[in-house]
């Protein structure tokens, strides 16, 4: 065979391949449509999977509720604190006033106790200095002064009556001050539960009270009467709140 026909035949078969392996691919290729024509390409595409890792969801979102705001209610806090005292306070969230009610308590009962005891021990130093007995001289320990003159029972001969008589006067005083203390000591004790009551009550009629910033303080001249009838420049202060 001649040169040129043995490469017209190499190139046939070159072309007879290049057809076969461009006739093999088959891929698909979708394309959005758009504002443009677009042209319908049967072809299929092998695509490698993605390496990204998916986790798995399950998860539930749970809504809190808005948290309701306090609103103390006065008569609720008025019976909670004639029940106890000190209980509206707890009731109206005011946790520092509880000590301050119960130290009022108690220096109150300790008032009572106190001048109870001297009021007792009084009246019976009365009894015994009064009497005729020897045994009995508790009034020793609260009288100073020597028994001579005012003891006529132990010492008759120095017995002196004017001033019996103002030891006696003053054990009687001091056992209506005693008395007057201690009975003041029980009236207190019953207007000390009262203001803690009257205290939880305002407390919880203001714990809600909106005081807004509309307070306006004004200064203007006026004019004065002045004595006589006369009117007089002078300077006006006002102060108004408005609710």
């Amino acid at each position: 065979m001649k040169t040129y026909q043995k490469i017209l035949i190499l190139l046939l078969v070159q072309l007879f391949c290049f057809q076969q392996f461009s006739i093999a691919q088959d891929t698909l290729t979708v394309v959005k449509s758009s504002g443009e024509k677009s042209i319908a390409q049967d072809t299929l595409t092998s695509e490698k999977p993605s390496r990204k890792k998916f986790k798995a969801q399950d998860t539930l979102n749970v809504v809190k509720p808005a948290r309701k705001k306090f609103m103390a209610e006065p008569l609720k806090a008025t019976m909670m604190a004639v029940a106890l005292p000190g209980l509206g306070q707890i009731y109206n969230r005011k946790y520092w006033k509880i000590p301050v009610v119960y130290a009022g308590f108690g220096g109150l009962i300790y008032s009572i106790g106190f001048n109870s005891k001297q009021y007792t021990t009084y009246v019976r130093a009365y009894q015994d200095f009064t009497d005729e007995t020897k045994e009995t001289d508790s009034y020793v320990e609260l009288i100073p002064a020597p028994q001579q003159s005012y003891d006529p029972v132990v010492y008759p001969s120095t017995y002196d009556p004017p001033t019996a008589q103002n030891y006696k006067d003053q054990m009687i005083r001091m056992m209506d001050s005693y008395k007057r203390y201690r009975d003041l000591s029980y009236i207190g004790i019953a207007a000390w539960y009262l203001v803690s009551v009257l205290d939880a009550n305002v407390d919880a009629s203001l714990f809600n009270f909106d005081m807004s910033d509309n307070l306006d303080l004004t200064m203007a001249p006026v004019q004065l009467s002045m004595p006589g009838g006369y009117l007089g420049a002078g300077l006006n202060v006002s102060l108004k709140i408005n609710f």
